[in-house]
């Protein structure tokens, strides 16, 4: 077993994408999906890494189609928010099935089932080694999960801000569709505006590079990513 004496990272922001929670599905929840995920995320609580996790809604619905098909973008981004309320707590349930305690923290309140996203308290959630699911996003329109997540990750002091995707790191075009897409090992918050590669929305980089927090891009399919990610091994790309 590993010591958290040789982690890289003890406290970390894992961002998740509601696409990551489908499997192989097209839409909503794959409960066997969610369960290896958890059982990642219980790896790194095992070894005392001090976890915050945003997550997406674009499994249940993504404000900018909405939008995109007609309807007015704050109710469209209101329901996206809601979206990921949902997937907080299938989260949450699988974590603590595993015996490990939760909070569900939304920036939308809803108290009969999450507590209000106060600063303070997801600090302390996270120093009793609970780990902190944050939900609906900054609980404002026209701002992604993306741009949460390098909220949430400079408010509760995170050492590093991991963004899981469906691919190992940032390449320089969409490597399923170009197979001489090049890879990107490493990376400047600058090279990535410049550049438009498109890894995070520009405000999530801006006040990702503003807070000094660095972004991990790692593969959430590959096993044990999370784990390799804490120790700084495996593939990912690092953008600082």
């Amino acid at each position: 077993m590993k010591t958290s004496s040789k982690l890289l990272y003890k406290r970390i922001l894992l961002k998740l994408s509601g696409e990551a929670l489908m499997g192989n599905q097209s839409y909503g929840l794959d409960l066997p999906t969610i369960e290896r995920i958890c059982a990642e995320i219980k790896e790194a609580h095992d070894v005392g890494v001090e976890q915050a996790i945003v997550v997406g809604g674009g499994n249940i619905f993504r404000g900018l189609k909405g939008e995109k098909q007609g309807m007015e973008r704050t109710t469209s981004d209101h329901m996206g928010m809601l979206a990921t309320i949902i997937n907080a707590l299938a989260l949450q349930n699988k974590i603590e099935q595993m015996g490990i305690e939760t909070r569900v923290m939304s920036a939308i309140p809803m108290q009969t089932i999450c507590e209000p996203y106060i600063r303070r308290r997801a600090a302390h959630h996270m120093e009793k080694g609970r780990i902190v699911i944050c939900a609906a996003g900054t609980g404002n329109p026209y701002f992604t999960t993306d741009s949460a997540a390098a909220l949430r990750a400079s408010e509760l002091n995170c050492q590093v801000l991991m963004k899981a995707t469906k691919v190992d790191g940032v390449y320089s075009a969409d490597p399923e569709k170009h197979k001489d897409a090049t890879f990107y090992p490493e990376l400047s918050y600058q090279q990535i505006l410049t550049e438009d590669l498109r890894v995070m929305d520009t405000s999530a980089i801006a006040l990702a590079r503003e807070s000094q927090i660095p972004i991990m891009v790692f593969s959430i399919l590959n096993p044990h990513g999370i784990m390799d990610a804490v120790y700084g091994k495996g593939r990912f790309t690092i953008i600082q």
